[in-house]
Formats: C-alpha cells, sequence, structure tokens
C-alpha cells in the first residue's frame, strides 16, 4: 500500500465524512436542496488536502524527534498541574485560577518541547529507545564511516568473524557516500561510487549483519563530529582508515577500530639480519636507494641498489621504521 493510495483515500473518506456532516446540517435546519452537503464534501476534502499538505512538510521530523517533543509536553503538562494544584490551596479568585491553569500549561508546555527538541541527542529515558539487555553480554554496535567503507577491507574482515556484533552505517554517511558519487571530480565520484557498491554487497550476503541508521543528529556539524556524537549516544565503536578520526575519537571517549591499525598488526615480523627476495620498482629518496615491496605491501628501502631497480634481488634487514601510515625496513643488498 502506498503513500499515494493512502492519501487518497483519505480525501475521499473526508469528502464522504463532509456530506454527510452537511446532510446532518440541512436536516437539522430545514435546508432545502444539497448546498450545504455539496459544501460539507468540498471543505472535507479541502481540509484533507491541507492536512497532507502540512504531512509532506513534516517529512524531516523523525520518530526521535517526535517522541521527544511528545515526552517534553507531558512533563510540561505534569509541572503545570503541579503547579494549578499549588495555586488552587490559596485564597483567589476563581477566575483568575482559571486563567493561571491556562497561562501555566502554555508556558511548561513549550518550555517542556523546547528542552526535550534541544536535549534529543542525549535523551535516554524515552521508552522505544531504552536497551534491556543482560548486564553480563555486550550488544555491540560497530559505526562505519565513509572512508571504511570504501576502504572495503571491513567487508572482509567481518566474514573472517574477527569482529562480532552488527555494522551500522548512519545516515549521514549515506549522503555522503552519494556526494562523492555524484561529484564532478573523476577520482572523487569513483570512490562514492565503490562505497555503495561495497555496501550492496554487505547488504546481500546473509552472513553480514548490517543495517543504515536514521539518526537525527544537530545540524551544522562535520560528518566527523556527527560519527562521534552518534557513537556516544548508541554507545558504539568506530570503525575508520582516517587516523584523524581516530584520534578525535578517542579523545572524546569512543572506542575505535582502525583498519589501518589491524594490518599494520598482522604484518609478518621482520628481524635484524633476516635475508629477503624482493623486486626493486623504483628509486628512492636519497641518490643510491631503491624501493620494494613485500607481499603484505611493507616497504623496503634497500641502499646501493638504484642501479639493481627491476631486478629480483635478495637483501638483508638493517633496521625498520614505525610509522603512523605502517612499517618501513630498511635493508642492504647480500652479495
Amino acid at each position: 500500500m502506498t503513500l499515494s493510495f493512502i492519501r487518497s483515500f483519505f480525501v475521499i473518506v473526508s469528502g464522504v465524512v463532509g456530506y454527510y456532516v452537511g446532510t446532518l446540517i440541512e436536516i437539522q435546519n430545514h435546508i432545502a436542496g444539497l448546498e450545504v452537503a455539496t459544501m460539507g464534501a468540498m471543505v472535507g476534502c479541502l481540509g484533507a488536502l491541507i492536512l497532507i499538505l502540512l504531512e509532506m512538510q513534516l517529512r524531516s521530523v523523525s520518530v526521535r524527534g517526535l517522541s521527544s517533543v511528545v515526552f517534553g509536553l507531558l512533563l510540561g503538562l505534569f509541572m503545570a498541574k503541579l503547579m494549578s494544584s499549588i495555586l488552587g490551596l490559596l485564597p483567589l479568585d476563581p477566575f483568575v485560577v482559571s486563567i493561571s491553569e491556562i497561562v501555566l500549561i502554555l508556558i511548561f508546555s513549550y518550555l517542556g518541547a523546547v528542552m526535550a527538541m534541544r536535549g534529543k541527542d542525549e535523551f535516554s529515558l524515552i521508552i522505544p529507545y531504552v536497551r534491556f539487555r543482560r548486564q553480563d553480554t555486550r550488544e555491540e554496535d560497530i559505526l562505519l564511516d565513509t572512508s571504511a567503507i570504501i576502504d572495503g577491507r571491513i567487508y572482509d574482515i567481518y566474514r573472517s568473524r574477527f569482529l562480532n556484533g552488527r555494522l551500522v552505517v548512519p545516515k549521514f554517511v549515506l549522503s555522503e557516500l552519494q556526494q562523492l558519487g555524484d561529484s564532478q571530480n573523476d577520482i572523487k565520484r569513483e570512490r562514492g561510487r565503490r562505497g555503495m557498491e561495497m555496501l550492496r554487497h554487505m547488504q546481500e550476503d546473509p552472513k553480514v549483519d548490517i543495517r543504515i541508521q536514521d539518526n537525527d543528529v544537530l545540524d551544522g556539524l562535520g560528518a566527523d563530529e556527527m560519527l562521534v556524537r552518534t557513537a556516544k549516544m548508541m554507545d558504539a565503536r568506530v570503525c575508520t582508515t582516517d587516523f584523524n578520526l581516530d584520534r578525535v575519537a578517542v579523545l572524546q571517549g569512543v572506542e575505535t577500530l582502525n583498519i589501518n591499525a589491524l594490518a599494520s598488526a598482522v604484518k609478518a615480523v621482520v628481524l635484524n639480519g633476516e635475508v629477503l627476495t624482493i623486486r626493486l620498482i623504483k628509486e628512492g629518496k636519497e641518490s643510491d636507494q631503491a624501493i620494494g615491496f613485500l607481499e603484505d605491501g611493507t616497504m623496503v628501502v634497500v641502499g646501493q641498489a638504484r642501479s639493481l631497480i627491476g631486478q629480483v634481488v635478495s637483501v638483508a634487514v638493517t633496521s625498520f621504521l614505525q610509522t603512523q601510515s605502517g612499517k618501513m625496513v630498511f635493508a642492504k643488498i647480500v652479495k
């Protein structure tokens, strides 16, 4: 049943109800003809159309925001009733008491709704969002950022069962992927389309527990800040390949899963003096250096080997350096 069918049915029913009300008015007032009944049907249809237009303007209102407003209104009504009961104990004129009750209801209802909307991101007392779970188990949600989705390695990591929990893609991350896919820049457009295709593969795989989270977060924040705020609200971890996002999330008390750090941790251990066989493929920064790579992607810088570029050589490890992007190995030619 589509929204168009529901809206059309609502307009028709409203017109029938308006016609029926107009007929009753004609009978009660002994009015001849069908003018009042026809007018009632027109008023019913017009009112239904106006209500549908208002409903279409409220598309951006989420269930979380609506439930927050409802809770705020209930809290405001409770406070207004409490204050009215206190005023009823005072020797005041009944008219003054009645006016005061109306004013208090308006004031506290407005304040309750506004305060609930402003604090909806940290709001954890609304019944639909209270998590009932055992204290000895933890239901883990893993938020994926744009870089992790485009990278694609999270799919293989999850399938290998090194991660437990549910993968969650916030809606603003999906919007960011869509913007990249529509970009005029070829590289950005390719990255965005790769991310969307990777999401489609994960959703089609029955072994992958993934869903799109429609979070209503504060406007005006950057994607990284929204991701951190959402992770704190959901008590979830953030999976990323972005070094800066990793550091910002950790500083704000959010646990992160950095795929690059994982890849660096599982690389083969290289010891000083170990002999490796690699192909030298390009020049190094220094005049006599050549660079090759191990099978896991580790960069090997070989001294006194520029003339051997393009050849497969045996090298002995002399030292290694751990950087933010991974491990760099220094070696020399084995003669």
